[in-house]
């Protein structure tokens, strides 16, 4: 059995990320008609990026996965209607924990550890974030061929956000450059734009002194008593 990491396209991680997710969610309807995993495919919901796909799409993206032995289609008990599963757990030798965490990775994209064990409850229940975290560190270290990879922390981001690699290599967003000579802080912010921003605030407080002693002065000449 080959667990040599394949490169798909992002369809095909998005058909078969479907397939993992209503294995698990929707164990009824299993293996899942064409109808059934074009509506998964184009929900609007735990998707990014949103897809409108074709039955033809699917279709074809089926048959490339098939002639990868990374879908099985199978008559279903009526024998009318073809039905799909996939066989990515098996051709990667994944335990459920790595299975779970790639799918989510497939369906909706970059994650923080946090937003993956939420994302994963249905798929699969990991005792504490430690675990989760142990789970995606073996993801980006697998003898075979990391499935994962931590992405560069972004400023104003405290946690770090894990991609897959099925599609090959993440190219993240660039961080922000700052000028020579200033430092960008936690929030994403430059000494410099916080320089700037206390010269402004310091303008606007000397325009409301002004302000202030104008209406002083209006009062004074018309005789009236302030309010306080």
């Amino acid at each position: 059995m080959n667990d040599a990491l394949p490169t798909l396209s992002p369809l095909e991680a998005r058909v078969l990320g479907v397939l993992v997710e209503k294995q698990q969610t929707v164990p009824d309807t299993y293996p899942l008609t064409l109808n059934s995993l074009v509506a998964g495919c184009n929900q609007k919901t735990s998707r990014d990026p949103i897809m409108r796909v074709t039955a033809a799409e699917a279709q074809m993206t089926l048959d490339a996965l098939r002639g990868r032995s990374l879908v099985i289609e199978s008559s279903g008990a009526s024998g009318r209607v073809m039905r799909y599963e996939h066989n990515i757990a098996k051709v990667l030798r994944l335990p459920s924990a790595m299975l779970a965490l790639l799918t989510v990775l497939m369906l909706r994209g970059p994650q923080t550890p946090g937003e993956l064990r939420t994302a994963c409850d249905r798929l699969h229940r990991f005792a504490d974030l430690s675990a989760l975290e142990a789970c995606l560190e073996d993801m980006t270290t697998r003898s075979s061929g990391a499935i994962a990879v931590r992405l560069a922390r972004q400023p104003g981001s405290r946690e770090h956000r894990y991609a897959h690699l099925l599609c090959g290599a993440v190219q993240a967003p660039a961080a922000r450059v700052a000028a020579a000579g200033e430092a960008i802080d936690d929030t994403g912010v430059t000494t410099g734009e916080i320089a700037a921003l206390k010269a402004n605030l310091a303008q606007v407080r000397g325009e409301v002194e002004q302000l202030r002693q104008l209406v002083e002065h209006l009062y004074a000449e018309l005789g009236v008593a302030r309010r306080s």
